[in-house]
C-alpha cells in the first residue's frame, strides 16, 4: 500500500525530474469536487507533464462510466468513492490509485496487489474538518438546532428545551485519528470521555479505555468513527444504551443499521440523531421524515483547508508511487 502522507515533489529542484518521468502520463481524476475550491493540485499534475482527465458527470461515476473514462492509456487514477474492483482493475492499464480521503474501502487491494498496481491515499487532510463537524453536529442535536431553524422559517416561534454537553458521558467508537481529535476537542467541554479501540499500552490523559459493551451502556453520547464497513450497531446494540440517547456517525453508512436505527427513534431510545454517511449516496430513504435525524451529504472533510491538503497530498502520492518506479527502473 502507498504513503499515507503527501510529499511534495514540486519544488525547483525536483520539477524538472518530474517532467521526465510524467510527461504523457495520463491521470482521470475521480471526484467530481477535485479542484473547485482550489486549481493548485490540477495544475501540479499538468506542469509535471501529465494529461489530466477530468470527470464530465460532476457526480460521483458509477462502474460502467468508470471503465468508459480509464481507456487503454489512462494509468492512472486519482479516486473518490467510486466502486473500484477486481473487474475494474482487471479491464485497465492502472499503475497507480491514488485515493483522496482516508478510507480505502472501495478499493479491491487484494486484487490491486496481486496486479502490481500502488494504492495510496490520504487519511491526515479530513482529520480535523470531520472532527470540527461532529462536534458542531453534536451541540446542534443537543439544541434542537436545525429543528427551530426550520420552525423559524416556516414562520413558527417554537422553543424546545435541549441539554448541556458539559458533564455528559461521550463515547467514541473508533479512535484512530479522527476519534483522538474528537477527544480532544470534547476536553474543552468537562465531559467524561471514554474510547473504543484504545490502544491498550496507550495511555491518553482524560480518556478511558473500554469495550463496545460497556460503551454502550454508560454513554449518553456515541460518535462513531472506525474504519470498514462492517455494521457495529443494530438492534442488540440499541437494546444496551440508555433511554434518550444521542447517536453520531461519520465514519461509513454501513456501520449503524437504518430499520434498527428507526425503530430507536420511533421508541425515543435515541434521542437524537447525526449522520453524514449512508450505505446508499446520494441518500433517500426513510430517515428524511424524521426531525430529530440531521443528515448532511458526505461532507466531513468538505472544508476549504481540509479538501486543500487532501487533494494536494493525493496528487503527491500519485507522483510519488510513480517517482519510486521511475528510480527502481534507473538504479
Amino acid at each position: 500500500m502507498g504513503k499515507k502522507g503527501g510529499l511534495n515533489f514540486f519544488g525547483a529542484e525536483n520539477r524538472e525530474c518530474c517532467m521526465g518521468f510524467l510527461k504523457g502520463t495520463k491521470v482521470l481524476i475521480g471526484p467530481s469536487t477535485f479542484g473547485l475550491q482550489d486549481q493548485t493540485p490540477l495544475k501540479c499534475l499538468r506542469d509535471a507533464g501529465c494529461e489530466v482527465v477530468e470527470n464530465p458527470y460532476k457526480r460521483r461515476l458509477a462502474k460502467e462510466e468508470l471503465l468508459e473514462l480509464l481507456a487503454d492509456d489512462v494509468t492512472s487514477l486519482i479516486a473518490g468513492l467510486e466502486t473500484i474492483d477486481r473487474e475494474v482493475l482487471e479491464k485497465t492499464n492502472l499503475k497507480v490509485i491514488s485515493r483522496c480521503g482516508a478510507g480505502i474501502e472501495n478499493i479491491d487491494l487484494e486484487a490491486a496487489i496481486q496486479l502490481g498496481i500502488k494504492v495510496c491515499y490520504t487519511p491526515l487532510g479530513p482529520t480535523t474538518a470531520v472532527a470540527e463537524l461532529t462536534i458542531a453536529a453534536l451541540l446542534n442535536l443537543l439544541r434542537s438546532v436545525h429543528i427551530m431553524n426550520g420552525e423559524l422559517h416556516q414562520g413558527k416561534w417554537t422553543k424546545i428545551t435541549g441539554n448541556q454537553l458539559e458533564g455528559k458521558t461521550v463515547a467514541i467508537i473508533g479512535f484512530g485519528r479522527i476519534g483522538k481529535r474528537v477527544a480532544s476537542l470534547l476536553k474543552a467541554f468537562n465531559v467524561n470521555i471514554m474510547a473504543v479501540d484504545c490502544n491498550a499500552q496507550e495511555h491518553i490523559e482524560g480518556v478511558q479505555a473500554c469495550s463496545i459493551k460497556e460503551a454502550l451502556e454508560k454513554a449518553d453520547i456515541i460518535t462513531l468513527h472506525a474504519s470498514g464497513c462492517d455494521q457495529i450497531i443494530g438492534s442488540e446494540e440499541f437494546k444496551l444504551m440508555k433511554k434518550g440517547v444521542f447517536l453520531l456517525n461519520s465514519s461509513r453508512g454501513g456501520v449503524v443499521d437504518e430499520e434498527s436505527l428507526i425503530e430507536a427513534l420511533e421508541s425515543k431510545k435515541v434521542a437524537g440523531v447525526w449522520l453524514d454517511t449512508f450505505t446508499a449516496e446520494p441518500y433517500t430513504g426513510r430517515l428524511q421524515d424524521y426531525p430529530q435525524a440531521l443528515l448532511t451529504p458526505h461532507v466531513g472533510s468538505y472544508t476549504v483547508e481540509g479538501r486543500q491538503k487532501m487533494e494536494m497530498d493525493a496528487v503527491n502520492n500519485l507522483i510519488d508511487a510513480f517517482k519510486e518506479s521511475y528510480d527502481r527502473a534507473r538504479y
